[in-house]
């Protein structure tokens, strides 16, 4: 699948214009463009926002990494949100951790338009066979 066709396949990451930069098993990169639609009090980027970008990255790259006919779905995430953003855009890129028959583990580091890191994830994929 084609980055815009793995984006394409989430509806609720499309419809907050996530797209792809890269994608491949070993490091998915996807950014969130800013919006005003994305932020909560103050004009900051709701956290949530941020958690569905990591979490859609480290999907990807869990996705594509999986064996043939294999699913995924996210069993567990940690987020630590460590710095605001507003007015940037935030870029996620997403690595393996640990690749196993049962789970992928993956990290996302998120970055603002300056690169400076606003939050970290790390995630567990259960592996499902198909």
């Amino acid at each position: 699948m084609t980055p815009d066709e793995l984006i394409a396949a989430m509806p609720f990451a499309a419809g907050l214009g996530i797209r792809l930069e890269t994608a491949g098993a070993d490091e998915t990169v996807a950014v969130l463009p800013w919006s005003d639609a994305h932020t909560t009090v103050g004009g900051l980027l709701h956290g949530g926002a941020m958690m569905t970008l990591a979490d859609t990255a480290g999907a990807v790259c869990a996705y594509l990494g999986l064996p043939e006919g294999a699913r995924t779905a996210t069993t567990q995430t940690g987020t630590h949100l460590l710095r605001a953003v507003s007015g940037s855009a935030v870029t996620a890129t997403a690595r393996p951790v640990h690749a196993g028959r049962t789970q992928i583990v993956v990290q996302t580091d998120l970055t603002d338009d300056r690169g400076r890191l606003v939050a970290r994830t790390t995630q567990t994929q259960a592996v499902i066979p198909g």
